[in-house]
């Protein structure tokens, strides 16, 4: 298992992490996702594909730093 943290800078809200979180937690392999408001970041975990967690979140209307 492995653990991914991605700079998102557009998060800023409940429902940035709600959209977030509902198109990566679907993914093969995806284990966790925690979306951080805070940070602006989101950390994947599990054994994924990261190229699909970027396109999940690009999907979802977000911009991967």
């Amino acid at each position: 298992m492995s653990t991914e943290t991605y700079n998102v800078p557009d998060i800023s809200c409940g429902h940035c992490v709600e959209a977030i979180t509902g198109a990566v937690s679907p993914l093969d392999g995806v284990e966790s996702v925690d979306v951080s408001i805070d940070d602006k970041t989101v950390t994947v975990a599990g054994s994924f594909d990261d190229a699909a967690v970027r396109s999940a979140i690009d999907d979802a209307g977000y911009d991967v730093a």
